[in-house]
């Protein structure tokens, strides 16, 4: 998603054909391998079942993006939100000005996004270590559908990265695919 309010949104080249290309390898989810930026401006906005976010600095909408927003996502949209360091308060701020309603509520770990197709006991991984904190992922819901995923103190897109982007251990940027799947699978099913 490419947001408002200097923010890096271009962050990461390599991270969402990654996850792509592993979701296409490890999954009977036919994926189309080409990466489609979009503003939520934009009416092609309603045309994408999910979109995703991620930087490390300010997020900010217009009025009239706030109510695309939340028309989008109470329309059946998924938006997964990576925090890859810096954007908790301005997301939090934003999510709010879409959802004045509802409130941001962790996921417990024994929700299905971290069931299905691989188990997370613990819930995001942690990717990278930024403050040392617990990996946390944060919804807002829909009645009983998650419409925003919101990451923080993981940073799994990071994880989707060439591996010398950040030179992450296998095992971590497998742990990161994998929740990025699951993610992916929720949304689609959902």
């Amino acid at each position: 998603m490419h947001y408002q309010g200097g923010g890096d949104w271009y962050w990461g080249g390599s991270a969402i054909p990654n996850l792509l290309d592993f979701i296409s390898e490890n999954t009977s989810v036919p994926v189309n391998i080409e990466e489609v930026r979009v503003r939520p401006s934009e009416d092609k906005l309603f045309y994408f079942p999910f979109v995703f976010a991620t930087g490390h600095g300010n997020i900010r909408f217009s009025d009239d993006e706030i109510t695309r927003m939340r028309r989008y996502l109470t329309g059946g949209g998924f938006w997964l939100i990576n925090d890859s360091y810096g954007m908790d308060p301005s997301v939090r701020r934003e999510l709010k000005r879409i959802f004045p309603d509802r409130e941001l509520v962790e996921l417990p770990y024994s929700h299905e996004i971290y069931q299905a197709p691989y188990r997370f006991a613990s819930g995001p991984p942690k990717i990278h270590e930024h403050d040392g904190k617990q990996p946390r992922g944060y919804a807002i819901l829909d009645g009983d559908r998650v419409c925003v995923f919101y990451v923080v103190e993981s940073d799994i897109g990071d994880g989707w990265e060439d591996p010398h982007v950040h030179e992450d251990p296998p095992d971590k940027r497998l742990a990161a695919l994998q929740m990025g799947t699951n993610i992916a699978i929720y949304a689609l099913t959902h």
